[in-house]
């Protein structure tokens, strides 16, 4: 699937905010540290106000989710449903190591160290397990990864539910409140660094040819039960790392927070915003956050009901008018890589000729030369 580059579209002559490689990294820059100047700056005016901050830690926490989504149902071509029972799996692990005495010993340090090695844990558990779901289900092709992602999540939620351990139905409180927006902010941008540069690397085109032709992928030469089980891991380590995230905001888990539901929550941000996209992703994302807050201000009741009736319809209308969803197969320009900038390619020479009719005249010739060789 091409990709258009939202800042060189029709000039070709930018990457990022400013031209080349230095604009490249400058644009970056900016992305990373803007925002960590900008909101505790507004946050101490109180421009910014605990509301607000809850609002903008759940929106960067939504688009690191569905970042990781987007790598197996988008980039991949699988389809993934339980993707919050992976949320729960680092919520619960990172909580438990955080908050239990008998382990919270074992982590030394200063509180921010702590966290996120308690998160990393907590990722890897999630990557691990679901590199053990998906040996059995990614050994046939179908939907048998939508049945078994159902299951775990459901699996997962329920053993939650009876584990006296963590609360049971009750919930685990008493969970330290190291989630900061700082802390969420760099972690999106790991997420979104980390997609990226798989998907442009060569093992991210080989995960996008087990999307476009699986049969094709491995007749030329491609492993797709290794690159699928990468691909699944690796979406579900940031899955991990987001529940992480929320425990440690909220300061407080239950299995309700990670049921089927919630996994829907972000398969609808997914389609809304257009798979294959990172740019979609955030900015679906950034629309349902803000959708659900709109439908929380306008005084409505039994909120999970109403989530319910409206993101079908969106999801129905999109269908109908924009398949591909609001950005599917748009991004922006400091996410394509270097050579999706044609002017900055154009002369470039290549091998066999600086222009194709060259190239196809030297091929052309070096097969007739082969044929010679042939019959000799």
């Amino acid at each position: 699937m091409s990709l258009t580059n939202l800042t060189t579209r029709g000039k070709g002559k930018m990457t990022g905010l400013f031209g080349g490689r230095r604009g490249f990294w400058v644009t970056w820059g900016l992305i990373v540290v803007v925002p960590l100047i900008l909101v505790p700056l507004l946050r101490q005016v109180n421009i910014i106000n605990p509301y607000y901050n809850d609002v903008l830690v759940r929106m960067c926490i939504s688009i690191i989710m569905v970042v990781s989504l987007n790598l197996i149902n988008g980039f991949l071509g699988q389809f993934s449903i339980g993707h919050a029972g992976f949320m729960a799996i680092g919520a619960y692990v990172a909580a438990i190591l955080t908050t239990k005495p008998e382990f919270a010993r074992f982590l030394v340090g200063p509180d921010w160290f702590r966290f996120v090695i308690a998160t990393l844990i907590g990722a890897t558990m999630a990557g691990i397990l679901a590199y053990i779901v998906g040996i059995p289900a990614f050994r046939v092709r179908g939907d048998y990864l939508a049945v078994l992602t159902v299951a775990f999540n459901m699996i997962i939620v329920n053993v939650f539910t009876n584990m006296e351990y963590v609360g049971g139905p009750r919930g685990l409180i008493g969970v330290m409140h190291y989630t900061t927006f700082t802390a969420v902010w760099l972690w999106l941008i790991v997420t979104v660094v980390v997609v990226r540069n798989l998907i442009l690397s060569a093992h991210g085109r080989a995960i996008m040819s087990v999307r476009d032709n699986e049969v094709a992928a491995e007749l030329g030469g491609v492993n797709t039960q290794k690159y699928k089980l990468m691909a699944f891991a690796v979406g579900s380590f940031f899955a991990g790392v987001g529940g992480s995230l929320i425990g440690h905001h909220v300061m407080f888990i239950n299995p309700p927070m990670f049921n089927i539901f919630k996994s829907i929550d972000f398969l609808i941000m997914l389609y809304l915003g257009g798979v294959g996209s990172i740019t979609g992703s955030i900015a679906g994302a950034v629309i349902w956050t803000l959708l659900q807050e709109v439908l929380r201000l306008l005084g409505l009741v039994h909120l999970e009901v109403w989530r319910l009736v409206v993101g079908p319809i969106l999801l129905i209308l999109m269908m109908i008018w924009r398949s591909k969803g609001l950005l599917g197969g748009i991004e922006f320009g400091f996410l394509m890589p270097k050579l999706e900038h044609p002017a900055e390619d154009a002369g470039r020479p290549t091998r066999g000729g600086s222009n194709p009719a060259e190239r196809d005249s030297n091929s052309s010739g070096e097969e007739k030369g082969a044929n010679d060789v042939s019959r000799a």
